[in-house]
């Protein structure tokens, strides 16, 4: 319970981007040009690995639910930030926050297993071709999938679960643009302690372990090229990397400097900045990389603009 002179806390007020909502009407433009390309983007690969007999291989179905995690993490902040650049300010519920918060966690914490998933995928088909087939089959995809979701969860749901056993009275503006772990934690007025540990061990296992274990496996890759001895061959094992490599250094080094530097008062306006290149910038390069630099996914555009033309003209 709060005290005599403070009133419990009700409702958060997210302060968003001031000093630019002089410009808020080319922010809006901006942000939902962004995210409708985004959900259009994302949303054509899940279409396209579905439907399209070529891409049911391991890679495209991790795919598949990378960029469906992409659309969740997007949907759960940018609708709502969107609304704050208009009126200039957000007004959400104490548990609307606590929601978000538990759902930006969540989809975070799942797109960090599974690009490593994914590096795990790209090792077995590089080291180990032969047996690729046989290592990476579609039961142990779904496994993997299903696995990573319920250690998420279980993760997510403890560290929450401390969080709202905290008591949160008096002030209830957070400088950010939605409800992230540190802003909310730092409105709570009882000891947030307690907290540190379930807070290390969710940063351990869905940020520090993947990526630890994606520079193993690159590591592993690199000398399984080295040894390579057709120049085409290491061409093409390059390009099979790169397009994974390229989400990896942006995404995990974006989230390292945000979650795992140490926090003061002058990097918290500047974490909300860098915040937005794993809500938006990620989700926005992701098909973009992953169709330029993917020959099947070119592919299967191909053949459903064929069958959309073909369609098209028999009517």
């Amino acid at each position: 319970m709060c005290e005599d002179n403070q009133t419990q806390v009700t409702q958060i007020r997210l302060l968003g981007f001031r000093g630019l909502y002089k410009y808020k009407t080319l922010l809006f433009i901006v942000f939902i040009l962004t995210y409708m390309f985004i959900l259009s983007g994302n949303l054509l690969i899940i279409l396209l690995v579905t439907t399209i007999d070529h891409l049911k291989i391991p890679m495209s179905f991790f795919l598949k639910h990378l960029s469906t995690v992409d659309v969740l993490l997007t949907t759960s902040v940018v609708p709502m930030m969107l609304d704050m650049i208009i009126v200039e300010e957000g007004i959400v519920s104490f548990w609307g926050c606590i929601t978000q918060l538990y759902g930006f966690s969540l989809f975070g914490s799942v797109q960090c297993f599974l690009i490593a998933v994914m590096s795990y995928d790209r090792y077995l088909a590089i080291c180990h071709p032969l047996r690729y087939s046989s290592l990476m089959g579609t039961d142990l995809c779904l496994r993997l999938v299903i696995g990573l979701w319920f250690l998420v969860s279980v993760l997510i749901s403890s560290e929450i679960f401390v969080v709202i056993q905290f008591k949160f009275c008096g002030f209830n503006y957070i400088d950010h643009f939605f409800c992230d772990i540190g802003p909310v934690v730092e409105l709570a007025t009882s000891d947030t302690s307690i907290l540190m540990l379930p807070d290390f061990i969710s940063s351990f296992f869905t940020i520090f372990f993947p990526f630890a274990f994606i520079i193993m496996t690159y590591i592993c890759i690199l000398f399984a090229i080295l040894k390579m001895s057709s120049t085409y061959s290491r061409r093409k094992a390059y390009s099979t990397c790169s397009s994974h490599l390229t989400i990896v250094c942006v995404f995990y080094g974006t989230l390292i400097t945000v979650y795992l530097t140490p926090f003061d008062n002058s990097s918290s306006n500047t974490n909300k900045y860098r915040s937005l290149v794993y809500i938006v910038v990620t989700p926005l390069i992701n098909p973009i990389i992953y169709s330029l630099r993917n020959n099947e996914i070119k592919r299967a555009v191909e053949i459903m603009m064929s069958c959309v033309f073909t369609n098209g003209w028999k009517r």
